[in-house]
């Protein structure tokens, strides 16, 4: 049996009363981009901490190639970490951060030098090594934190929240850099975040937690497609949710009813959701079709809001019952043209594009 290349095993954290994480299970391949994405407070930075050997769990165990981390301490670990702040030394120069972890480890100045120079090209920063990190933007600076951590070739890297200081156009320069970095040492890398965004277009899989454990773990496509519990289709991707009565249900697929009496078969169900008056279904907004036409089989609603977002635009409408439902359309849509506050409109869905969930 082949042993899995890092194993998270039954991991509990408690501080006094609050239990901050809760048998936390992952198994992480050799070489992968793994994203701990979840809201502050839901447990993925302390299970990170846990893996560096800053944090002790209550219960558990870290297994790095079969063998246990828990009794070797964090500086004996060998694992890279990369911080929300840049954590550099503002009195060494840029080469001398990168050449630290390798001093430390009593590399000859051969070894260090080349290694330093390695570094530097793998983060684009070609004679940058004589400046002070003052002298440099956050985002050069984030790019030398992130040399540094690999420079002794650990055999996994952490990375906590790296790019949150960041404005957003710079935050996605770096994020292309670290997927470029990462597909060029293929480091195995566990990455913090709480932007879905940033998840999505860096990792391989992603584990969503909530409130110390995991929900789910699978792919950005899986996660999009098939969340298992509410918080999941909550927090990946943008959503619009309506109450629903499950009429039936049985293999994963149900009919529903709408408060306007629609009814709608052969919706998939997720989590335990059974015949239930107390349910709710999922309608992603590019998912819905508005038209200023009246449909047969359709909600009725009443458009808010119309923002202009570049190549597509976001339609906010509330129904007849009160609820809010957004729509989003693609610049240049028909439906668009001479749409207005306060217009009628109608909103279709296909049932194989919705999701239902009891509460």
């Amino acid at each position: 049996m082949t042993i899995p290349f890092l194993q998270i095993q039954g991991i509990r954290k408690e501080y006094g009363p609050v239990v901050a994480v809760h048998d936390v299970n992952l198994e992480v391949r050799k070489g992968e981009f793994l994203t701990f994405l979840g809201p502050s407070g839901s447990g993925k930075s302390t299970t990170l901490y846990i893996l560096a050997g800053f944090e002790n769990p209550t219960k558990g165990d870290i297994k790095l190639s079969g063998s246990s981390l828990l009794s070797t301490p964090s500086h004996q670990r060998n694992i890279g970490m990369v911080f929300q702040r840049y954590t550099l030394f503002p009195h060494l120069t840029v080469g001398e951060n990168i050449a630290f972890p390798l001093k430390v480890r009593r590399k000859s100045k051969a070894e260090v030098d080349a290694k330093v120079r390695e570094m530097l090209r793998l983060v684009r920063l070609e004679g940058f090594e004589d400046r002070k990190p003052a002298q440099m933007s956050g985002g050069q600076q984030q790019r030398v934190a992130l040399a540094r951590a690999l420079a002794y070739d650990p055999p996994v890297l952490l990375m906590d929240e790296p790019l949150s200081a960041l404005d957003k156009k710079l935050r996605e320069e770096i994020q292309y850099e670290i997927r470029r970095i990462h597909q060029q040492t293929e480091v195995t890398i566990l990455y913090v975040t709480h932007d879905q965004e940033e998840a999505l277009r860096l990792s391989d899989r992603i584990a969503v937690f909530s409130k110390g454990v995991i929900d789910q773990i699978g792919t950005g496509q899986e996660l999009y497609a098939n969340p298992a519990t509410r918080f999941v289709a909550e927090f990946i991707g943008d959503s619009n949710f309506l109450p629903c009565n499950i009429l039936k249900a049985s293999n994963g697929r149900a009919e529903i009813s709408l408060f306007d009496g629609l009814t709608v078969p052969d919706v998939p169900i997720h989590g335990s959701a059974s015949a239930s008056s107390n349910a709710s279904i999922m309608l992603r907004p590019e998912r819905l079709f508005l038209s200023k036409a009246p449909q047969d089989r359709a909600l009725a609603a009443t458009v808010d809001d119309i923002t202009f977002l570049g190549n597509n635009v976001h339609v906010v409408t509330t129904t007849a019952r009160g609820d809010g439902l957004s729509v989003r359309l693609p610049f240049g849509h028909d439906a668009i043209s001479n749409l207005n506050r306060g217009d009628p409109v109608w909103l279709k869905f296909e049932a194989g594009s919705a999701h239902v969930f009891n509460h």
